[in-house]
């Protein structure tokens, strides 16, 4: 028998992380802190879970579009266009199980077997895995730590061969925090539009942006609506992980074959949640503002503390719930100090290894997922450990 099929590679399957490594102590009863985990620690606003629960009593419960209820992508259509400045309508939009269904769906109808992807380095790495599952193939292009991890262009252009199909964007970005400009985003549009590349665009984390910078879709520059496959969740800002809720927005030329995807797979999102992401779009926001508030509070705390550490040098985030400190001073490989930080301190973080060649010499520290409180307290363990394994030079 032969299994798996061959496009089920190793890193097809690599997606826990260090998550997987921290079970056995969880199951022990140690005390562990999950800063790896990209998931935010918020209950699900209660406007929100009143609706899905209002439409279970009013019996949304059977079937509804393949394509999401009318109304709620005439909503998300409306926000798109308003917030977003991506001139969309109801067509335009396909409502999906979570950004991550959403990426697998124009993986598979975007890649053929042997067409390129070029992703920027540190990357996501689920997106790694959605474009080898059709037979594409994961092209690199790093950033470079002495620029912030800017967009370089000249390089995303060099990268490219007559099998490129595609570049994966993820902005705000995970894992560095960074919120890509206008300027970047141009020069990276530019050569899409020169090359005639589709670009898909992971804004998951589009609300949660701090001191003052501002999310840009890169489909409302000029040029790109046409080419560009945008993404958004409920996830994050609404702390509706579990929810499994997410969206397209794509030029009408896109959706058949998109469409071809999901109505295989999930078929459609269930109908009574759909009321819930109804009411989180077209409610109040003061709960978004209230959990990015926090969430700027805890990241404070983080870089506050990490820049205090022997060898650890931390940028504050741009946006996003995650720092990406330095720790190459140590020394010591990433992954090591990953490994060390959960054997001696009971604190979970994830390898910069984790997203990619280029994300050596860091951590990930998720500071969305924990209280305050347990924060602190993970801070405080990190800085026993550093302070115990110094070795850095001097700054």
């Amino acid at each position: 028998m032969k299994w798996p099929a061959k496009r089920i590679t190793e890193s097809s399957t690599k997606s826990f992380g260090m998550y997987e490594k921290a079970i056995p102590m969880m199951e022990q009863g140690i005390d562990v802190i999950h800063l790896e985990v990209g998931m935010p620690s918020f209950d699900t606003p209660a406007h929100i879970k009143e609706a899905a629960k209002q439409a279970l009593d009013d019996g949304e419960v059977h079937y509804s579009d393949f394509r999401g209820v009318q109304k709620f992508r005439e909503a998300l259509a409306e926000k798109v266009a308003e917030r977003n400045h991506i001139p969309v309508d109801a067509d335009e939009i396909l409502v999906c199980s979570g950004l991550t269904h959403a990426a697998y769906a124009i993986c598979m109808a975007a890649i053929d077997a042997g067409d390129e992807v070029i992703v920027l380095d540190p990357y996501y790495p689920q997106h790694v895995n959605k474009i080898e599952l059709p037979g594409g193939k994961v092209v690199p292009v790093p950033l470079d730590k002495a620029t912030n991890f800017s967009i370089d262009a000249q390089a995303i252009e060099r990268a490219i061969t007559p099998n490129t199909r595609m570049i994966a964007l993820v902005n705000p970005a995970n894992p560095t925090g960074r919120v890509f400009t206008y300027r970047e985003l141009e020069a990276l549009a530019n050569v899409a539009i020169k090359h005639d590349l589709l670009v898909m665009a992971d804004e998951v984390y589009e609300q949660i942006t701090y001191d003052g910078s501002m999310h840009i879709s890169i489909a409302s520059l000029p040029g790109m609506k046409e080419r560009t496959f945008t993404m958004f969740a409920f996830t994050k800002a609404y702390a509706m992980d579990g929810w499994r809720m997410g969206y397209i927005a794509a030029d009408k030329k896109f959706m058949p074959a998109i469409l071809k995807i999901t109505m295989n797979d999930i078929a459609h999102l269930n109908t009574f949640i759909q009321e819930g992401g109804y009411a989180a779009i077209k409610g109040s926001q003061n709960c978004v503002r209230e959990m990015v508030n926090e969430d700027k509070r805890r990241g404070d705390l983080v870089v506050r503390r990490m820049n205090a550490m022997p060898g650890v040098s931390c940028n504050a985030p741009e946006g996003t719930i995650y720092a990406f400190p330095d720790v190459s001073a140590t020394g010591l490989p990433s992954q090591q100090i990953a490994d060390e930080l959960l054997e001696q301190a009971h604190v979970v973080v994830e390898a910069g290894t984790f997203y990619g060649d280029n994300g050596e010499g860091h951590l990930r520290i998720c500071f969305g997922a924990e209280p305050i409180e347990r924060i602190e307290e993970a801070m405080d363990r990190l800085e026993n450990y550093f302070v115990k394994n110094n070795r850095a030079q001097p700054r």
